[in-house]
């Protein structure tokens, strides 16, 4: 059955459960997510010693132990649950779990965390998953999406933030949704939900710089602003493991990207353009001046830049007395006079 990851959330605390759960896909995120909360609703604490089986894909040398787990009985308790982790380790034997389907009681609730892989869906097994319970593709979100999600999650802990706070921490944190749920925990622990979360305090809770941070950085190139991008220029020099060009160079991709985007865009109003970039409506003047200041084939030309200082970042094709400090204002010179 074909739910979205809310849906399957919702079904699970409201104990509303399917019977097998097939959660497979390039995001860890929404499996870890939808695997925690099944541990958390359909065993009670009291009844997991007894009624709930974890198991892992590398402790199992065939999908019979899966099988004789699923179609144990619960003992003095309603469900059994039984969660295989890290399945894709069993990708060449898998297919072979559909047999087991009809036999497995209405008493178990099995759920396959079936991580960076997908099953074929033309086979057998997928489409009696997916008759039976719930077949789960956990995609990659998109970078433009990351600051949209990112404001769901402080929503559903009842805080707001401010645009340029959501996208301070997008453009620092990626698109590594853990990590970003680990530091959405520090940041509002000291912040009440009544006040508005500012840049202010991502940079104090979080400990990404208002000023010196990816964000401004790009700003600063768009707007062909020499001095404020050599000074953070400067400062990601200075603390290189704080601002690694590997994480930072694809953040920039990125912004030349959608630069390209609004050059291409067929409807060029702003409701059109806020949509094709991703972007809220305070951030769409930011890039409207950066695509005065670069043209189409100046765009073309820094995302080439940046691929070479990619490459470059890893140890290619540099002497060893290079140092970070010297990638970066080398990177910013040619980014700056395309």
């Amino acid at each position: 059955m074909a739910k979205t990851y809310d849906q399957i959330i919702s079904d699970i605390r409201n104990h509303s459960f399917a019977p097998v759960y097939f959660l497979m896909g390039e995001e860890p995120f929404f499996i870890d997510m939808i695997a925690d909360a099944l541990e958390d609703e359909v065993v009670s604490e009291e009844e997991k010693t007894f009624n709930q089986i974890i198991m892992y894909g590398s402790d199992i040398s065939s999908i019979d132990q899966i099988a004789t787990a699923a179609r144990a009985f619960p003992m003095m308790g309603d469900r059994l649950l039984v969660i295989v982790k890290e399945a894709q380790t069993l990708e060449k034997t898998i297919d072979s779990l559909d047999k087991y389907l009809p036999v497995i009681p209405s008493s178990t609730v099995l759920c396959i965390c079936y991580k960076y892989k997908k099953l074929d869906k033309r086979k057998a097994l997928a489409k009696n998953i997916d008759k039976k319970g719930i077949l789960f593709e956990s995609k990659k979100l998109y970078d433009n999406y990351i600051p949209g999600w990112i404001k769901e999650q402080l929503a559903s802990r009842g805080y707001k933030a401010a645009p340029k706070a959501l996208q301070m921490i997008a453009d620092s944190l990626g698109t590594d949704l853990h990590r970003i749920c680990t530091e959405l925990d520090k940041l509002i622990i000291k912040i009440p939900k009544s006040k508005t979360i500012t840049d202010e305090d991502v940079e104090q809770n979080i400990g990404i710089s208002k000023d010196y941070n990816v964000f401004e950085l790009q700003n600063a190139i768009g707007k062909r602003d020499v001095v404020k991008a050599t000074r953070i220029i400067n400062y990601f020099g200075d603390n290189p493991k704080a601002n690694p060009m590997q994480a930072n160079i694809p953040i920039l991709y990125t912004y030349f990207a959608k630069l390209l985007k609004l050059h291409t865009a067929t409807d060029k109003s702003d409701s059109a353009l806020m949509s094709t970039l991703g972007v809220p409506y305070n951030f769409l003047k930011d890039y409207k001046e950066a695509a005065r200041n670069y043209t189409p084939n100046s765009c073309v030309r820094c995302i080439e830049v940046l691929h070479d200082f990619d490459i470059k970042s890893k140890g290619y094709g540099v002497s060893p007395s290079c140092t970070v400090a010297d990638l970066y204002r080398e990177m910013l010179f040619r980014l700056m006079h395309v």
